[in-house]
């Protein structure tokens, strides 16, 4: 085979290997912008789940700066952020959660086996709720103000990577300004 009918095979290779390193070392990429940042949490009407602290919309607006955490047991990527989430609560960070499409057995089995690192959690089991946030997939993160007042949207999992540059100094500057 000559040198010139190698050149398709080469420039084929070098395309994969860029894709497949930005896609694993590029971190989660652009996400669709949110028209709630800057504006005022919607309105928290959730279920309860037997067992677990009730999440009422008065603690949106407690004047604590606060994260808000929709994840469900049956979420893949859910369970890889769930380390994070527990080391920011083991940190004095208030988290609650909103439990996406789920069952409550399964939402109470998935945190008896990886800890529970919301301070309250609702039941959202046919994602009406999650729709008034625009989710449109778990796991999303929100970080609010004390005035529940959203700052910042994760539309993916809270990584070591995306707590480190993304909400770690998020959080950091709205507790400066709270």
């Amino acid at each position: 085979m000559s040198k010139l009918m190698m050149v398709p095979f080469v420039v084929f290779a070098g395309i994969v290997g860029i894709v497949l390193v930005q896609g694993l070392f590029g971190g989660q990429g652009p996400e669709l912008p949110s028209a709630f940042i800057g504006r005022s949490a919607p309105v928290i009407d959730v279920s309860e789940i037997d067992g677990l602290a009730p999440l009422t919309d008065a603690m949106l607006r407690d004047g604590e700066v606060k994260i808000v955490n929709f994840w469900a047991s049956w979420c893949a990527p859910c369970r890889v952020e769930h380390p994070n989430l527990t080391a920011l609560a083991d940190e004095g960070v208030p988290i609650y959660g909103i439990n996406y499409k789920d069952i409550d057995g399964n939402a109470l089995s998935f945190l008896d086996d990886l800890g529970d690192p919301y301070l309250a959690v609702g039941a959202d089991p046919r994602g009406f709720h999650a729709i008034d946030w625009g989710v449109y997939g778990v796991p999303e993160t929100f970080l609010i103000d004390g005035y529940g007042t959203i700052l910042l949207r994760m539309a993916a999992p809270v990584t070591e990577r995306e707590l480190i540059n993304r909400l770690r100094p998020a959080l950091d500057a709205a507790r400066s300004d709270n």
